[in-house]
């Protein structure tokens, strides 16, 4: 297992994540422990949670699982969606980021959160104030590192603009999806981390399972997230996308590596990103994402895949700036 630095915080945190969405959901709690286990055996120290995952049950069993480590994992929440009916209980509204960061802690059993991220950009609060509230959270010690997940790159680099100016506690992680057939990331929000020097943990590096070899246009399991999730089976919807699995899965057995191994392992060596977030709801699921760290991914190897599904326009869409016809650079 490799560590790298946290953005510009000083903390090392291992080359893979965990995510625990699976914790009191597809995993129950003694699953839950023989997953956390494995990660923590296989050197894994940073693990991703939030307040809705099954009610709360995540954080809950994550909470019980760090008990006696607690100052030898990174551990990160979330604020945003809905927690309970209560009209109010969403949002980045300081009255529901100061109810549901005291809610996470006590699930947790922990008094800080090393990283906590908004989980969604409020369309209706003042940006400002959602800074200076999590600002308070770093002053009274409850949070380490504010953090943005599903933000563009102009949200963060908004914010970063006013906690600049107001001198309060900046985003040091953010958390987009990215994968082989979700790229968008490579426009805009991958360079700018690397511009700011902020940390990058990307989600879903398996598309749903749509790179596990178990996908393809002419193919599908009996069962699984992305027929059995409506979110997930929306967001991977578009037939291209299994074309590039099948292309991804024949690759992958050409080359001798499992697709899982091999996807995650592709996700990991975009420079801006820091870990990719692996999940399971078993252990054998997990064993296939931590192949990932016996790959050795070349710049010939990292290209050959890239290669398998288109690669964005830049941010400009000026796509000729990528080839000999264009008027040139400095």
């Amino acid at each position: 297992m490799e560590y790298k630095f946290l953005g510009g915080t000083g903390v090392k945190v291992s080359q893979l994540c965990f995510g625990t969405m699976s914790f009191g959901g597809d995993a129950d709690e003694q699953t839950s422990a023989a997953l956390y286990k494995r990660c923590r055996d296989a050197g894994i120290n940073f693990f991703d949670c939030a307040n809705v995952y099954n009610g709360g049950l995540s954080e809950q069993i994550l909470g019980k699982l760090i008990a006696g480590s607690r100052s030898e994992v990174v551990i990160t929440s979330k604020v945003y969606f809905s927690t309970s009916n209560d009209i109010n209980a969403r949002g980045g509204t300081r009255k529901h980021i100061r109810e549901a960061v005291d809610a996470s802690l006590k699930r947790l059993n922990t008094d800080y959160i090393d990283v906590y991220f908004l989980h969604r950009f409020d369309d209706y609060t003042p940006l400002p104030e959602v800074l200076r509230v999590m600002d308070d959270l770093v002053r009274q010690g409850k949070i380490l590192y504010p953090a943005a997940s599903n933000f563009t790159a102009w949200q963060v680099a908004k914010a970063l603009g006013i906690s600049a100016k107001e001198g309060l506690a900046r985003f040091e992680c953010i958390q987009p999806m990215y994968n082989l057939v979700k790229r968008q990331a490579e426009v805009e929000i991958l360079p700018m981390a690397l511009s700011e020097n902020l940390a990058v943990i990307t989600y879903s590096p398996l598309g749903g399972g749509l790179l596990t070899g178990k996908y393809g246009a002419k193919k599908q399991p009996e069962q699984g997230r992305l027929l059995d999730n409506k979110m997930y089976a929306t967001r991977y919807g578009v037939e291209s996308y299994y074309e590039t699995a099948n292309a991804f899965a024949r690759f992958a057995a050409a080359q001798g590596y499992n697709p899982a191994s091999l996807a995650v392992a592709w996700v990991g060596a975009h420079p801006a990103v820091t870990a990719p977030i692996i999940g399971a709801r078993n252990l054998e699921q997990l064993e296939g994402s931590l192949g990932a760290l016996d790959i050795p991914m070349t710049p010939e190897l990292y290209a050959e895949i890239s290669a398998l599904s288109p690669t964005p326009p830049p941010a400009t869409d000026r796509n000729e700036e990528v080839t000999q016809f264009n008027y040139g650079s400095r």
